[in-house]
């Protein structure tokens, strides 16, 4: 059994990925006409807003493209008893779980659904993770052994084959980016075993990051959901898939409200890439950014705390073949707005490989466009981070912090390369401007925009005229190698 919890609230709730339950008992299903082409109406009329008397003939028609997921894994025994070939007690290897061959099947349980006639099935990774065999059971009780197409363990993500000598029935994708809180919706998977349960709710929330990944972009419901139904589906009222079920947050293992699914439009694209590709193919920027705050966006001009700024470029990345420079403020992606650092994230991953984009930024107070190439991000490639926070730290000034002369033994002694110029933070004033942000070691090579070259730069930058009191100074330091960006209000 696979799974993962992160605490939330102090350790009474926590994350949970569907982990399959191994041993578990799979609810006996009664024959369902399996009906051919796709199960989903989008030609419908439904008011999605208003709540259907009942889900009976929704369920029912979508029910056949749903099936339990069923995989095995040989593992080497531990701590069992195996009894000789021949011996009065071989026959109960079996009992301990051991094939022929001396080793364990370990079984799990899982959900997915069929999105082409000709048996494409999409799960969730973590459901055939590490998996030795896989079958799809239908709701007629039909199995039919599956074929690993590809996997996305970035977005939990999987995709599979059934060979059938008929069309199969299948359910078609919605645009998820329409689904709106209060929307009614319903999911149909294999909870515990129980194969074809069927539950609704309503969206509750939008794009919530669980802390599961760097794409977090979930739909919330409230719908009932449960360690099985991984990788099955959340429809909208027309019977169209509008999120794949993958999380729930529970301080019990079962539901309580609170349940994630991945977006459809990011699983249809994933998806895709899998088929054409065998892997998913992601956009790659070729920077390391940091968010801001309202403090920061205001030393660049701008009035909302939204975009982040470019604190490293990566050599040879998309990104050093273009004209962006460190300190660059992010606002817009390709015509989308960034908002935070997971937003690029997303937003550049999903941009077209190879496509001319336009980068909308902040340089100097001043507002450009860049253009560049998009890359794509291999398995391997180091993607757009977010830069560590930084911590407490300890002396004075108006920004309250003693800026000397970088030395030979202050570049020896903080790792400081000969190419960083600047002065050196010696020590920061308890409760001063700079508590919390500066820290002894780091130096600073700009401020309000202007190269600091030595003592003199850095006394001229602080000077009243140049920083008044209370107003945000935005101070660009160099810290282990890693750019980092702050304002620091000084005081008079």
């Amino acid at each position: 059994m696979i799974r993962f919890r992160a605490p939330l609230m102090a350790g009474v709730a926590g994350l949970l990925l569907f982990a399959p339950l191994a041993e578990a008992q799979r609810a006996s299903q009664s024959d369902s006409n399996q009906a051919e082409g796709s199960l989903s109406d989008t030609t419908s009329a439904i008011d999605q807003k208003q709540a259907p008397e009942s889900f009976s003939k929704l369920a029912r028609r979508l029910m056949p493209a749903v099936v339990n997921i069923t995989t095995s894994q040989t593992v080497a025994p531990e701590g069992m008893p195996e009894f000789p070939d021949g011996s009065p007690l071989e026959r109960f290897n079996e009992f301990f779980g051991r094939d022929p061959d001396g080793f364990q099947r370990e079984g799990s349980l899982g959900s997915g659904f069929l999105i082409s006639a000709d048996g494409t099935v999409v799960t969730n990774n973590h459901v055939i993770e590490n998996a030795d065999e896989i079958n799809v059971v239908f709701n007629s009780g039909r199995t039919l052994k599956a074929e690993l197409v590809g996997t996305d363990p970035e977005t939990d993500v999987a995709v599979l084959r059934v060979t059938s000598d008929d069309p199969l029935p299948y359910v078609e994708f919605a645009d998820s980016d329409g689904a709106e809180v209060g929307d009614w919706v319903m999911a149909i998977g294999n909870p515990f075993g129980f194969g074809g349960s069927v539950s609704a709710g309503i969206i509750s929330a939008r794009n919530r990051d669980i802390q599961s990944g760097r794409y977090d972009d979930f739909i919330q419901t409230d719908a009932a959901i449960n360690r099985g139904n991984s990788g099955g589906p959340l429809f909208n009222l027309n019977g169209e898939v509008i999120g794949v079920n993958t999380a729930i947050i529970s301080p019990t293992g079962g539901s309580v409200g609170l349940g994630f699914s991945i977006p459809a439009n990011l699983v249809d694209q994933v998806a895709g890439q899998i088929l054409e590709f065998g892997h998913p193919r992601r956009g790659w920027f070729g920077v390391n950014v940091q968010g801001i705050d309202q403090d920061i966006a205001d030393a660049y001009g701008v009035n909302e705390p939204d975009g982040v700024i470019i604190t490293s470029i990566q050599e040879d990345g998309p990104a050093a073949k273009s004209d962006f420079e460190v300190g660059d403020l992010v606002l817009s992606f390709d015509g989308r707005v960034v908002e935070n650092v997971r937003g690029l994230s997303r937003i550049v991953a999903e941009a077209e490989i190879g496509e001319t984009v336009k980068v909308d930024i902040v340089r100097d107070r001043k507002r450009r466009t860049v253009s560049f190439t998009v890359g794509e991000l291999e398995s391997s490639t180091p993607e757009e981070t977010r830069e560590p926070l930084p911590e407490n730290a300890l002396a004075q000034n108006p920004i309250g912090a003693e800026l000397v002369t970088i030395d030979d033994d202050a570049r020896r002694r903080y790792g400081i390369s000969r190419d960083v110029g600047g002065v050196l933070v010696n020590s920061v004033a308890a409760n001063g401007p700079s508590y919390g942000k500066l820290r002894k070691g780091d130096v600073i090579t700009e401020m309000g925009f202007e190269k600091i070259s030595g003592l003199e730069a850095a006394h001229e930058a602080l000077r009243p005229e140049n920083a008044p009191g209370g107003k945000g100074l935005l101070v660009r330091i160099s810290r282990g190698g890693q750019v980092m960006f702050f304002t620091i209000k000084p005081e008079r």
